[in-house]
């Protein structure tokens, strides 16, 4: 049986309707183009009009101003030689037409647009700027065998920067460059020195960002303003699991935090670190060089986690940055010695796995997890490649060796490893200190190729040498890389800090508290002690434990 043909209707309906409202769609905009040149038109015609009435409205203004600052003792005789004049005017033979062409040009002349003329294009340092520029860029951006060269020796500048801004330096701020098609944008390495070249050449000393369109053929260069150094430690509007690591620009994240910068109220764009079970980064690595803020990232995130969890520190540089943490409440221990960090670690070690059990056995019948494994617990350890040293030197375990459970398997049971370290013991760094720690931040000052090396991937931004403290850059897992400062958190009980900035910390403490019960602590009582060791401060609940 042959099949009869659909309706022309409803083959065609579809197709039909498209077409309306493409149709529709051009006359709207078609409509909006006449209704936007008959305003323009209206507008240029109506201009004198609209200058006139404009300058009688301030002319009665004026008027009225100078008639309420006139005493009421003098009013009358001033409306008397206003009748006066205005008599005198109708009786001279043409004089209202002259008084009407008096106003009107007074009007005309108060109301024109007083606002300062902006120039048409660049003054002539700044054009010598883009033409030095160009000319830099000439052996980059141009080829033997190109017919029509965009660039070439002595050309129009004016169509390889069809924008462009300066600053009240007249140093360029902005700019937009054009270049040829067969210009090899894909390769870091030629990109590396157009923007070194660009750099040098726009003036150092400032941070340049520069956005590659390789489908347009174009470059945009912006000088990014320097990030705030004075946001104190506070109090961050974040959920249970997020750290706030620093601030970055606007541009490159979509949430703000509303903040307390000196007497006013702020929204900064925050770089937010989130751990936890769902976490892809679930620990940091933080390098950089002594000075440059690695302790006072440390000390911010302690902080932070002292709101929701437990913290261990384990300090190789023995200065007392985190005395301030001793004794208090969710401050597990802090360590400056050997002994005490391979106690601590040892602890951490253990305590992993019984998390790890714990929730096992849990899942396997079917019910969630104990209460005892769902409070974080952190691990906070500032340049362990010292104790390394020392624990080869002394024949003992290599400190570094405990991690590889936490770093492993902490995620799944709320532990967290943060470690910090400087520049000249990278390489002693453990490999799964490596491996683990997907979150990356380098402070201080730094080449591109150090960058690149810790990070995974270059800036888009040009590292300075001259930084102040808590300035670097942030990636986390395989993110983008981010400017990243870091809030003011310093050592309270440092003389050299501001009282200020002191209080912000001080304020930031838990309670200070006795020694934690050993029901909580007790599993820490399993670690070796050796007595013929000069004594070393060891973790609370050892002590408790053997007083108990």
């Amino acid at each position: 049986m042959a099949r009869r043909p659909l309706p022309r209707i409803l083959s065609t309906g579809s197709a039909q309707i498209a077409r309306n409202r493409e149709l529709a769609r051009a006359q709207i905009a078609r409509s909006r183009e006449l209704a936007r040149t008959a305003a323009d038109s209206a507008s240029d015609v109506l201009h004198p009009l609209i200058t006139i009435t404009r300058g009688l409205r301030r002319l009665a203004s004026a008027g009225r101003r100078r008639w309420a600052d006139t005493p009421k003792d003098r009013r009358g005789p001033l409306l008397f030689l206003v009748a006066s004049v205005i008599l005198v005017v109708a009786l001279v033979p043409y004089g209202p037409l002259l008084a009407v062409i008096t106003l009107m040009a007074a009007a005309a002349w108060q109301g024109r647009d007083r606002g300062p003329s902006t120039p048409d294009g660049p003054d002539e340092s700044q054009t010598e700027r883009l033409r030095s520029l160009y000319e830099a860029l000439v052996p980059y951006f141009s080829a033997a065998e190109d017919p029509a060269p965009l660039y070439a020796h002595g050309g129009e500048w004016e169509k390889a920067f069809p924008e462009y801004e300066f600053d009240g330096t007249g140093r360029v701020s902005s700019l937009l460059i054009r270049y040829p098609a067969y210009f090899t944008d894909g390769e870091a390495q030629a990109r590396a020195r157009i923007e070194h070249l660009l750099t040098t050449k726009s003036g150092r000393g400032r941070e340049y960002h520069f956005a590659w369109d390789e489908e347009g053929n174009e470059l945009t260069v912006t000088v990014l303003a320097p990030l705030p150094t004075g946001i104190a430690a506070q109090r961050f509007v974040t959920s249970p699991g997020e750290t706030v690591l620093g601030f970055t620009d606007p541009t490159q994240v979509q949430r703000t935090l509303p903040l307390t910068y000196g007497d006013q109220q702020r929204d900064v764009p925050p770089v937010v670190w989130r751990t936890g079970i769902r976490s892809t980064e679930p620990h940091l690595l933080a390098v950089g060089q002594p000075g440059s803020g690695t302790s006072t990232l440390l000390r911010s995130i302690a902080l932070q986690a002292l709101q929701y969890g437990d913290i261990v520190i384990v300090e190789g540089g023995s200065t007392g940055e985190y005395a301030c943490l001793i004794g208090r409440d969710g401050v597990l221990a802090v360590e400056c010695g050997l002994a005490g960090a391979l106690a601590s670690l040892e602890w951490a070690a253990t305590e992993t796995e019984r998390r790890l059990i714990a929730t096992n056995r849990a899942r396997q019948s079917g019910n969630p997890p104990p209460e005892d494994t769902k409070r974080p617990l952190w691990i906070l350890l500032d340049r362990p490649t010292t104790f390394s040293h020392l624990a080869v030197a002394d024949d003992r375990k290599d400190p570094q060796s405990l991690l590889q459970v936490p770093l492993r398997h902490g995620r799944a049971v709320g532990v967290t490893v943060v470690v910090a370290e400087q520049w000249d013991a990278l390489d002693a760094l453990s490999d799964a200190v490596r491996q683990h720690t997907r979150a990356r931040v380098v402070l201080g000052p730094a080449t591109a190729q150090q960058l690149e090396t810790v990070l995974g991937a270059p800036p888009h931004t040009t590292p300075v040498a001259d930084v102040p403290p808590g300035r670097g850059y942030a990636r986390l897992g395989t993110g983008p890389v981010h400017r990243l400062q870091v809030p003011a958190t310093p050592d309270p009980y440092d003389d050299a800090t501001s009282e200020a900035h002191r209080q912000a910390v001080l304020d930031l403490l838990p309670a200070r508290t006795t020694p934690v019960e050993a029901e909580s602590l007790g599993r820490l009582e399993k670690t070796e002690q050796e007595p013929e060791q000069e004594p070393e401060p060891v973790p609370a609940e050892a002590v408790v434990a053997e007083t108990s």
